[in-house]
């Protein structure tokens, strides 16, 4: 049952028609979405011009995934029929694709109508965990530098691997408090604050946060989210974008707060173009009559979501800030790595307690910076460790999206590879040494072949425990 405080608080907002909302409340219905990673499925994908729904399948042919229809806001986008059973599908624990809620994908057109196409931005993800946001603007900015941000240790750690599974070299995952961006004045050029929020364009997908709701914590949301923005707002750049968005429908924490930040911190609405077929619908502040667009689950085929845009009007030149010295490899070191793989000439080495880590030359002082000012979990893509003369490859290089053609590979069927994502034998033929594991042409990890038998490296944190 539906909040009646809810209902009622709803009663004058633009868009609302509550035997509609209600109705579809109660049907029980579960939308499915999924992104793919396109530079993940570039050796298994064959193009199809001007065709979304042939293009998907070619992306799905190595997959049990049954797609359904387009995401209308978000190419490489897609509804499924049904939800499957993402834990038994060794695509998904390969990064090829994200499960992610098809509202919050209406991101990627914000950014292409306030951001365009400009190249080699810095974006900061502020509440950044699980990762759906982040990984999209990682496929987005693909010049960029993305910092995803998340202030809680435990969903920071699932950020972690969520990133991680992505592939990207251009993602930093920080764990610090919004006004811990302070230090870096005027950095970002592109930051996107989905704020928490009292959760009730998520009623139809949790039944528990309907548990949970209440007037008190919709007011204390709206506070909690005015100050994270105001915490956070001095690193954006003038002329910076500024994304807020929220799960809420929650007239408090949406429009509310695009009055407050007008009036409050100097920044311009966006007014975006809207399909009329999508059923979005547009909104505006009382005071200050700026643009919101919000998500109904009985307009749209996704769950409640409200999103809008600023531009910064007022700022600076970007502080000349101190760097962190970041220790490189040594020579004998780099001889190690370099004889175990080959990367492209742009990228820089680096260590992070006892392993070498790689990024972009192009983003090493940006990141010599952070690390001064933020506590970083993951910058780059882990490469591995020394061991006396011995070079021990990480997981996070074997999926990453870094050269890796070189290496040796063993082929899994889906038995084998669900097999060794349980960390238990996988029983396959392989040259001795370091060899990736692959299914569908997708490395899933390392084993290391022995005369005897085949040690599986993969982590055990992520292995599968359901039989």
């Amino acid at each position: 049952m539906l909040p009646s405080s809810l209902i009622q608080s709803l009663q004058t907002v633009k868009g609302f028609e509550q035997q509609a909302f209600e109705a579809v409340h109660a049907s029980g219905e579960q939308i499915t979405s999924i992104r793919f990673n396109r530079e993940k499925a570039i050796g298994v994908r064959q193009e199809a011009e001007g065709d979304r729904q042939e293009d998907a399948l070619s992306f799905n042919h190595h997959s049990t995934l049954l797609i359904d229809a387009p995401v209308l806001w978000c190419p490489d986008a897609y509804y499924l029929t049904a939800r499957p059973s993402f834990t038994f599908d060794p695509v998904f624990h390969a990064g090829a694709y994200y499960v992610q809620e098809a509202s919050s994908m209406f991101l990627w057109e914000v950014l292409k109508q306030t951001v365009g196409e400009t190249a080699q931005q810095k974006v900061l993800d502020l509440c950044a965990a699980p990762g759906g946001k982040s990984t999209l603007l990682a496929s987005y900015f693909t010049d960029g530098l993305i910092v995803a941000n998340e202030v809680i240790k435990s969903r920071a750690a699932i950020l972690t691997e969520n990133i991680t599974k992505w592939g990207a070299d251009h993602v930093v995952v920080t764990n610090n408090d919004p006004k811990d961006f302070q230090r870096l004045e005027n950095f970002f050029d592109v930051m996107v604050i989905d704020a928490p929020c009292s959760g009730s364009g998520l009623f139809r997908k949790d039944a528990n946060a309907i548990n949970e709701w209440s007037e008190e914590n919709v007011n204390l949301c709206s506070l909690r989210q005015q100050r994270i923005v105001a915490d956070v707002l001095p690193a954006l750049k003038e002329g910076g974008v500024l994304i807020y968005s929220t799960c809420s429908y929650s007239k408090q924490e949406d429009e509310d707060v695009l009055d407050w930040l007008v009036e409050e911190l100097q920044v311009s609405s966006c007014k975006l173009q809207i399909n009329a077929d999508w059923n979005i619908v547009e909104v505006k502040s009382d005071a200050h009559k700026a643009f919101g667009y919000r998500f109904y689950p009985d307009k749209i085929k996704g769950e409640g979501f409200f999103i809008a845009a600023f531009k910064k009007t007022t700022g600076g030149v970007e502080t000349r800030l101190k760097e962190q010295v970041l220790t490189v490899p040594s020579k004998q070191e780099m001889a190690q790595i370099q004889s175990f793989i080959s990367l492209p000439e742009e990228y820089v080495f680096f260590k992070q307690n006892e392993s070498f880590r790689t990024i972009k030359q192009q983003w090493f002082t940006a990141l010599k910076l952070l690390a001064r000012h933020l506590y970083i979990k993951k910058a780059g893509i882990e490469l591995g460790s020394i061991k006396g003369k011995d070079f021990i490859p990480s997981h996070e290089l074997a999926i990453s999206t870094l050269p890796l053609q070189s290496f040796a590979a063993i082929a899994l069927d889906e038995q084998q590879a669900l097999q060794y994502l349980r960390k238990k034998e996988v029983i396959a033929d392989g040259p001795k040494g370091w060899c990736l594991v692959t299914y569908c042409g997708l490395p899933l990890g390392w084993v290391k072949v022995l005369p005897n038998r085949i040690n599986n490296y993969y982590p055990s944190e992520w292995r599968i425990l359901k039989d």
